[in-house]
């Protein structure tokens, strides 16, 4: 979607600007820590009202040792967190002082299309030089964030955080109420880093499979099954590693560090609380990239909120946090003790860590990071390898590519595969038909394709669904399909799975008072996420953004979205302009999102009421995988 985003060049314009000259970058060294969030104090960079000034522009910044620049509101990494409060109109006025387009997003905020902030879908973008006022109605509470939708700008540092005051106050009181916003930054031109992934993508991969490994595979289960291992993923071209795009590497140009509310973990972020206080800890995912499992040695949590819509209490040890997504947790620290504030990676590359304490220098045992698992069957065959499916639920038991049902490696470049889904998708190629559903009488042949008048699909998890694939799945930017997703929610997936520890899952979480809208779908819209992570290739229905028809929903309507994963990574797909209401396996209504992780070859359900007018995205937010082609336009009319 490079025609509809602009913005790193300024980084790269200011970078020159600042490094021009003798001794411009001993200067540059020397401003960057007066730039950087007060890691050693509890205090955060916020706004409050209903009026606010935000200015984009360049701010020097140091997190991995190396002088760099940012792209920053008000000279801030992460922005400055907004106070607002629910039924206010909000006047937001925001100045471009880059030398290239830009833009802020209000993620998961229900606002006019207008204001929505996406150059080329909702509106022009920012010029240069120019403000653009930013004015609607707040008619939401909770945790929230915003971020650049130009370019690589998010990934270079404009993002920050939203808290919205309920009218009648928060359900859950607190003593004290902390932002605790995750990120990860990268030195150099995100451009480039890329640039990078397109011709290798496994470029950031630091864990890749070692003799070390083939050797334990041997005594464990015998020469035999560790080379057919090995040979399966060889023939497939995929890592057993593959979980994230940009990894807390020490590459050469492209050094990664995790950040907590913008600093490492040497500068050991700390937030403050008395024995017995109860202490909330708002939990955003600014990542570009990064998903993040969170713990909190010695301390149990309890997840009160999920992308700032109030759910049913759950206690666990961990969660996972995807890219954008956000938790709010309530711990109840009775010690007067420091406890960690751990964050590791999906991958097990780096973490990043922060401390509660009760006085300021005060840390904790920070825990090491776990050791990665591989991908498991059922990341790459879904349903088929999950126990009682008849299946395989062991990686060691498969013999070879050519013996795994349920799914399709590489049929696109060996020109096959063109079965079943090779239909004519007319205006809509790209979207499918799905078997097995009640159309009220009327035939296949007098519905759109890949729409569907009915009912809910009652989907036993004993009896997963058959996917039909579209014919434009099957070319080069399409190297795998699931023919029988799994659809459970229970999983914490890959590396959290029988780790000890009580982990949340979706399955878990229980919006309070229900749906939004208690109308069963009158239609459903499959889309298929899929890839070539070989040549790191990411789309809807093997379709880039450059490729494909806006998705087009009827004002009003209550409809469904199935999204099937025909690839072995997660997935966090977000709708702008309205709510997901994610389903359960069998159809039941479980929670509200802004953003949905999907894991590898899963099929998730949600319901969606098409009450916002106008253009809208919808799109992958891992943010190189958007830039690749995993977006789509909405259009709501």
């Amino acid at each position: 979607m490079q025609q509809y985003v602009v913005g790193e060049r300024a980084v790269n314009y200011w970078r020159r600007r600042i490094l021009q000259g003798a001794g411009a970058a001993a200067a540059l060294v020397g401003m960057a820590p007066a730039r950087l969030l007060a890691a050693d104090q509890t205090s955060q960079p916020a706004l409050r009202g209903t009026e606010f000034n935000l200015e984009i522009g360049p701010t020097p910044v140091n997190f991995t040792g190396t002088a760099q620049v940012a792209t920053a509101v008000n000279g801030q990494v992460p922005a400055p967190i907004l106070y607002w409060r629910e039924g206010d109109t909000v006047t937001l006025r925001v100045t471009n002082r880059l030398p290239v387009t830009s833009s802020i997003h209000w993620h998961g905020i229900l606002v006019p299309a207008e204001m929505d902030g996406v150059p080329g879908i909702s509106f022009a973008g920012i010029p240069p030089g120019q403000t653009f006022v930013y004015r609607f109605e707040v008619k939401q509470s909770g945790t929230f964030w915003y971020h650049s939708h130009s370019e690589f700008q998010e990934q270079s540092g404009l993002y920050g955080s939203i808290v919205i005051e309920p009218k009648s106050g928060e359900r859950v009181k607190a003593d004290r109420d902390y932002v605790v916003m995750l990120s990860d930054w990268v030195d150099g031109d995100p451009a480039k880093v890329f640039a990078k992934l397109k011709k290798m993508s496994d470029f950031f991969n630091m864990n890749q499979p070692t003799v070390g490994q083939f050797v334990s595979d041997v005594r464990k289960n015998g020469l035999s099954a560790a080379l057919d291992k090995r040979k399966m993923w060889n023939q497939m071209r995929m890592m057993p590693t593959d979980f994230s795009d940009v990894t807390a590497s020490r590459n050469l140009g492209a050094r990664v560090a995790y950040l907590i509310n913008g600093a490492p973990s040497d500068k050991n972020w700390t937030a403050l609380f008395r024995p017995g206080e109860k202490v909330r800890l708002r939990f955003i995912n600014g990542s570009a990239t990064t998903i993040f499992d969170v713990r909190i040695p010695g301390l149990k949590m309890t997840v009160i909120s999920a992308d700032g819509q109030d759910v049913e209490p759950v206690t666990v040890d961990e969660f996972r946090i995807s890219v954008a997504e956000t938790y709010d947790v309530l711990v109840e620290p009775a010690a007067d003790e420091a406890y960690t504030i751990f964050a590791q990676s999906i991958g097990r590359s780096g973490f990043v860590r922060a401390t509660l304490a009760p006085r300021m220098g005060m840390s904790a045992p920070v825990p090491q990071i776990d050791p990665p698992q591989w991908l498991a069957m059922q990341d790459m065959m879904g349903a088929m390898a999950m126990p009682g499916m008849g299946g395989m639920s062991d990686m060691d038991q498969k013999q070879g590519m050519g013996q795994m049902p349920g799914m399709d490696h590489g049929a696109a470049a060996q020109g096959q595969g063109k079965g079943q889904g090779d239909h004519d998708m007319g205006s809509m190629e790209g979207m499918h038909e799905m078997p097995g559903m009640s159309h009220g009488g009327m035939s296949m042949g007098q519905m759109e394709h890949g729409r569907h008048e009915g009912h809910s699909m009652q989907m036993a998890q004993s009896m997963p669904p058959k996917v039909t694939h579209a014919r434009t799945e099957y070319g080069p930017g399409v190297d795998m399909h699931v023919d029988m997703p799994r659809t459970n929610l229970d999983d914490p997936g890959v590396n959290l799975r029988n780790n000890g520890r009580r982990v949340l899952t979706y399955a878990d979480l229980h919006t309070i008072g229900g749906p939004i809208d208690d109308r069963q779908p009158t239609r459903d819209i499959e889309l298929h996420l899929t890839g070539n992570m070989e040549r790191f290739m990411w789309s809807f229905d093997g379709q880039k953004f450059s490729e494909s028809q806006p998705v087009h929903f009827r004002k009003g309507e209550r409809l469904r979205i199935v999204l099937v994963n025909d690839t072995m990574m997660n997935h966090p797909i977000h709708l702008h302009g309205m709510w997901s209401e994610l389903e359960s396996p069998t159809g039941e209504f479980q929670v509200r999102k802004h953003t949905i992780n999907v894991q590898p070859a899963q099929r998730v359900t949600y319901r969606v009421t098409a009450d916002a007018p106008g253009h809208w995205a919808y799109h992958c937010h891992l943010l190189y995988h958007m830039e690749a082609g995993m977006f789509r336009e909405v259009v709501v009319s």
